[in-house]
């Protein structure tokens, strides 16, 4: 058994939490942006394999504290590189730093490289070669102060990164962000799913595939499949049992929805690389011009968030009041969860949300709201805050 960290995006850590305790992770511990937890191989396989809302997952091989960059040099010289690397092996290194201690990662990341590099030149007489696109082995450096964690990145190139999206709109959703929206969201399965400003797709293809118990690895390769420590049999029985756990169908209504025909064409594309086309419905519709109630539906939608509103700016706020107008009147009994970074124009909805999240789309702050329509009168409860510290 071993520490491992899992990172994930603010706001995502508790689903990601549970996440990992499904899959068998023990002592796990939500962090800021991160969720630290013990396990051995595989749990790590598990990990890399089925997280839906995690972006890396690490093993660290050493923590330490340093005051400046030679001595951090000094100790990171002094991890035995040769167990998890050999000398005709390539590497790469990755480093995120915060605080007044070290303020440059990329000079930081030079460092550890360096490391590195003159440990197998003392012992070896030369020097591995560096690879950022395809290492043998990725280190990754997290930096806070003067504490360093040194790790070995499992993951490689983002979770993210599925491997079905290869189109994306202007404003693409990342693939983790939309997962870690849909757990949180409560989503049940079983309720009608659409998205009717889909973009890329993305909602629905995460939808989909947790519908269908669809590992998100399954379409990519991952960076512990180059450790020298790497077991082959126990990584393919796992993936033998991601594919044998797939569902045939997803057993509910998953839709995708545009009035834009270049959305259209690239959500098509994404469904068809992720082979769910004949699962997902992908449709020209006007979300504001409906043909026909959607009574019953569990609604998800990240409309464009414009600029921020000022008093005049009567576009952005007609477009969100006629969001909340068409949520009011075609979507009865309906539950509607809208992620915006215009936290003005939300208001303008027109409508009283039951749960607030706090959440990171890039840099811009978000909040996921949750609209409750409904067919009668039904007495509004108490509007509640999902509240992550």
């Amino acid at each position: 058994m071993f520490d491992i960290i899992a990172t994930t995006f603010y706001g995502l850590e508790p689903v990601l939490a549970d996440e990992l305790m499904a899959l068998g992770a023990r002592d796990v511990q939500p962090i800021t942006r991160a969720v630290i937890f013990n396990g051995d191989d595989e749990t790590l396989y598990r990990a890399n394999l089925w997280c839906r809302t995690a972006l890396k997952i690490l093993v660290p091989i050493r923590t330490f504290k340093a005051f400046n960059d030679q001595e951090f040099y000094e100790k990171a010289r002094q991890v035995d590189w040769q167990k998890y690397m050999a000398v005709d092996d390539t590497f790469a290194v990755d480093c995120v730093a915060s605080g007044p201690i070290f303020t440059h990662s990329k000079y930081l990341a030079l460092k550890c490289k360096d490391a590195i590099a003159d440990y197998f030149r003392d012992r070896r007489g030369r020097r591995p070669s560096v690879d950022v696109d395809y290492p043998d082995l990725r280190v990754n450096v997290h930096v806070h102060n003067s504490d360093i964690t040194i790790s070995l990145d499992s993951t490689g190139v983002p979770m993210s990164k599925r491997g079905y999206k290869t189109r994306q709109t202007l404003a693409p959703l990342n693939e983790v962000m939309a997962a870690g929206i849909l757990k949180l969201a409560g989503w049940d399965r079983k309720t009608p799913f659409v998205d009717p400003m889909c973009g890329s797709g993305t909602f629905a293809i995460e939808a989909c595939m947790m519908a269908m118990d669809i590992a998100p690895g399954s379409y990519r390769n991952f960076a512990v499949e180059k450790w020298r420590s790497f077991d082959s049999k126990l990584w393919a029985r796992l993936k033998q049992e991601a594919k044998d756990a797939r569902k045939k169908e997803p057993g509910v209504q998953i839709a995708a929805y545009d009035r834009d025909p270049v959305a259209l064409d690239i959500t098509s594309q994404n469904v068809r690389n992720a082979g769910l086309e004949e699962f997902i419905d992908v449709d020209r519709r006007d979300f504001f011009e409906p043909d026909t109630p959607h009574a019953g539906m569990f609604v998800v939608m990240n409309p464009p968030y414009g600029e921020r509103l000022e008093e005049d700016d009567e576009e952005i706020v007609a477009f969100y009041k006629q969001i909340g107008d068409t949520l009011k009147t075609w979507y009865t009994d309906s539950c509607a969860w809208i992620l915006s970074g215009n936290l003005d124009a939300l208001k303008k909805l027109g409508l009283r949300s039951s749960k607030k999240v706090k959440l990171f789309n890039g840099p811009i702050e978000c909040r996921l709201e949750c609209f409750e329509m409904y067919g009668g009168t039904r007495k509004k409860s108490k509007s509640s805050v999902y509240k992550i510290d």
